[in-house]
């Protein structure tokens, strides 16, 4: 087998769909040896920044001398982010290895029950992790929690980044159903973080954490921490905007409910921090021509809220204009409200998937919320790009899969097309979760 090879049979995997529940996880591993028996994880949920955090967590900890995993979704280009060891790669000669392996240990279920891409790979992810000898793996849940394929793991401390609305279709209508799955990841005993706000999410979640008897940290609400930059701002940190300020909070109680079981001093934990890099979530790129470029993946409202915020508090005065491309399962409508105003030129565009709303609807909702402003509806980010040649300050937003198109064709990632589509999926026959 070649690397392309192992890439196709792995996009093969997504004609099972996505599918809620843990049995299918729980075998593989099983028939895998069980991995995650090995292992000590950080679990992370929440609606928005779950990433971040989990780089947060994940530089803090490597600069301590551990070696960390890093389980992360969806990749920007390459499906090789989505498995990292003390943030470099997993080699395409390891993806190999590990689907040989695994293929024919799929063969061990019925057709109508075959694992999903997501089981597959989240097995493959502790197979691989377990094998590197990891002494830490910082394991972000793919979607939701409670029926997610993370969830057969049993973690140092499970982590609730906040909750809004997103994947209505999958986790429930309301903030307090969508608590619900996120809160899933809460586990007997295990201590829990949490930076939600939001009083129908916190009712939720507070209520898993005690009937689980599980320790909970409110970010925010409860007393300032030992180390007096976890409840306030942390000057050495450099992803901008107050929504990395609170991630970095959560990651930062994180370690504290942790010192115990592993110790970290603060002068690691500010090396940690000051290094953290996560590419596409405010990521300002400055081009030759002193062009400058803001990447940033806010797919759903509460994401191009935290957008907004940022660009009047840290480019106030730019003139900007604005390359947008969102999924059709989204709330798009808001999101354009949200962000047209934000920008004199705006660009639609049609992201690079099977979802992509019209770039045609997004340039009305936009001229609905900013009716001065130039709207172009564009056949490509390539042709937008063109368009925006000349302008000084260009956000590109909307989607991580559009950022992921725009780091390729900026030239600021390896050209891996091919598995962009892996990020793809859709549903399969499954019972409505619990909570709806």
């Amino acid at each position: 087998m070649i690397y392309s090879e192992a890439i196709q049979f792995l996009y093969g995997l997504r004609l099972f769909g996505a599918k809620f529940g843990l049995e299918n996880t729980f075998k593989l591993a099983a028939l895998a040896g069980n991995p995650q028996e090995k292992l000590r994880f950080i679990h992370v949920a929440g609606t928005n920044g779950k990433g971040s955090t989990c780089a947060m967590l994940e530089s803090v900890y490597r600069a301590s001398g551990l070696r960390v995993g890093l389980f992360t979704s969806p990749h920007l280009v390459s499906f090789r982010e989505r498995i990292q060891i003390n943030r470099q790669l997993i080699s395409e000669i390891e993806v190999i290895r590990l689907v040989e392996e695994l293929q024919p240990l799929l063969k061990q279920f019925p057709a109508d029950h075959h694992p999903t891409f997501f089981e597959v790979i989240t097995v493959m992810a502790l197979k691989f992790f377990a094998e590197q000898r990891c002494d830490l793996v910082i394991w972000e849940t793919g979607l939701g929690g409670r029926l997610d394929a993370t969830n057969i793991v049993t973690p140092l401390a499970s982590v609730i980044t906040n909750i809004a609305l997103d994947h209505q279709q999958w986790l429930g209508d309301t903030l307090g159903e969508i608590a619900f799955e996120k809160a899933g990841i809460i586990k007997l005993t295990i201590p829990v973080v949490t930076a939600t706000d939001e009083p129908e999410a916190l009712v939720v979640i507070e209520k898993v954490a005690r009937e689980k008897n599980a320790p909970l940290k409110i970010i925010g609400r409860d007393a300032a921490l030992r180390r007096p930059d976890s409840a306030a701002r942390c000057p050495y940190l450099p992803l901008p905007g107050e929504h990395q300020q609170t991630n970095a909070a959560l990651a930062l109680a994180t370690v504290e409910i942790l010192q115990n079981q592993i110790p970290i001093s603060d002068e690691k934990i500010r090396v940690g921090l000051a290094n953290v890099n996560w590419p596409g979530r405010l990521q300002l790129v400055q081009r030759q021509n002193s062009q400058k470029i803001l990447l940033d993946g806010a797919h759903n409202v509460a994401g191009a809220k935290a957008l907004s915020d940022a660009l009047e508090k840290n480019f106030p005065a730019a003139r900007r204009a604005l390359v947008l491309g969102v999924l059709q399962d989204k709330d798009w409508q808001h999101i354009c409200e949200t962000l047209a105003p934000l920008a004199a030129r705006i660009f639609t565009v049609p992201v690079a998937s099977e979802r992509a709303a019209n770039a045609n609807d997004l340039a009305v909702a936009c001229r609905a919320a900013n009716p001065p402003a130039e709207i172009v509806a564009c056949a490509s980010l390539a042709e937008a790009l063109k368009k925006t040649a000349d302008e000084d300050f260009v956000v590109i937003t909307g989607s991580l899969y559009l950022v992921g198109e725009a780091l390729e064709i900026l030239g600021l990632s390896p050209t891996a097309e091919s598995e962009r589509g892996l990020n793809e999926w859709s549903a399969a026959t499954q019972p409505v979760p619990a909570g709806r």
